[in-house]
């Protein structure tokens, strides 16, 4: 208990601290840290569809957070989150394109699990590599991470393919049937068209792409808390995590289980790229270089102390922060939306320390023993 009490004053310590730092380096650069953190609190809170769009912008990172806290948990390091997310939004996309025959809700889940499916196998090829060969999962995942990127492009810029939409650089969307959308078909119903004529909150609530990215995120971060901390399963590959030597001796099969973490961690970030295309963009393009989605779920995670449970507040203020300073830039202040970029990059410096928390409270201990035992003497 206190060692989770202690995680959280830490936390709550570095995010103050990146708040502190980016308030420094407002000042220094000549903007008003009042001003611009009011602008970034505005951003995110007034308006309701700001909070909205915040949800929706945490989302993804919510999810890959989850696929790299699994991966931690498990003793491996999945810095290939993002190649993953790649590979499940190109193959959600191509699920979302050519399968035609089913009809909605079904042909959703299908694009989800495909996704799952093809990241599972891009993230098991890392683990596989490890178990059999040794090969450092850091190393194997970054390069997979590129392969990914140019797969992508590759499959939209090779005509044969088929894959990319005429005079864009595109692919095709995705079937209706394949969207994650919510009340989609209400708001270009007749009544709905009136409602949202007539209430401008539900307006502005439902004028964002508003899907269930969010229940998927909350539910895969629940059933991963629960396999991790209640099932067998859960209970080898945490073994192999902490100490490979006596699992093994346990009788627990190492290279099996290393792989089969792998391909978990893939299977959680490709849903992340799924839920993104069938909910958001319905479509992928041509990127010049990756999204950034599985790096800042690194960061969640790290934040999160690789807790499942809290990549989804981890996530909500990554997002937040990253939605709402983005709007530094176009407002009247006119301050570097960079800036954002320093707050995560201290929160997540200081949360990485936690060895310097660990000095500083038992400094802090020590000096109220003391202090008590001369009240005591006195």
């Amino acid at each position: 208990m206190e060692k989770k009490k202690n995680r959280f004053v830490m936390t709550v310590l570095s995010i103050i601290l990146g708040l502190l730092f980016g308030a420094i380096a407002l000042k220094v650069s000549g903007y008003s840290p009042i001003e611009a953190y009011k602008v970034i609190w505005l951003g995110i809170f007034e308006k309701p569809k700001y909070v909205v769009y915040t949800i929706i912008r945490a989302t993804p990172i919510i999810i890959t957070g989850i696929s790299v806290a699994f991966a931690f948990r498990t003793g491996l390091f999945n810095i290939g989150a993002e190649g993953q997310f790649l590979v499940g939004s190109l193959a959600a996309t191509l699920a979302g394109v050519y399968i035609t025959f089913l009809p909605p809700v079904i042909h959703a889940v299908v694009c989800i699990l495909v996704a799952a499916l093809a990241a599972g196998i891009w993230g098991g090829i890392v683990g596989l590599l490890k178990a059999k060969r040794g090969v450092n999962e850091v190393i194997s995942s970054i390069m997979l991470n590129w392969i990914a990127l140019y797969l992508s492009n590759t499959m939209l810029t090779v005509s044969s393919f088929g894959f990319k939409r005429a005079n864009s650089d595109s692919s095709h969307k995705i079937l209706e049937s394949a969207k994650i959308n919510l009340f989609q078909n209400w708001k270009v119903s007749e009544a709905g068209r009136a409602a949202l004529a007539n209430n401008k909150l539900l307006k502005d609530v439902l004028t964002p792409p508003v899907n269930a990215g969010i229940i998927i995120a909350i539910v895969l971060a629940i059933v991963v808390w629960y396999i991790l901390k209640h099932t067998t399963l859960g209970y080898q590959l945490k073994a192999v995590g902490y100490n490979k030597d006596a699992a093994e001796y346990a009788g627990i099969d190492i290279k099996k289980n290393i792989t089969k973490s792998m391909f978990i961690a893939g299977a959680i970030a490709g849903i992340a790229g799924a839920t993104q295309v069938l909910g958001v963009n319905h479509q992928i393009s041509i990127l010049g270089a990756s999204e950034g989605y599985g790096f800042d779920g690194m960061a969640v995670a790290l934040i999160a102390g690789n807790n499942p449970l809290a990549t989804i507040p981890a996530g909500l203020l990554f997002g937040g922060l990253k939605y709402g300073g983005a709007k530094l830039n176009s407002s009247s202040l006119g301050a570097p939306s960079e800036i954002i970029n320093i707050v995560i990059g201290v929160i997540v410096l200081f949360v990485a320390m936690p060895k310097l928390y660990d000095k500083i409270f038992s400094g802090i201990k020590k000096i109220m023993s003391k202090k008590d035992r001369g009240e005591q003497n006195v």
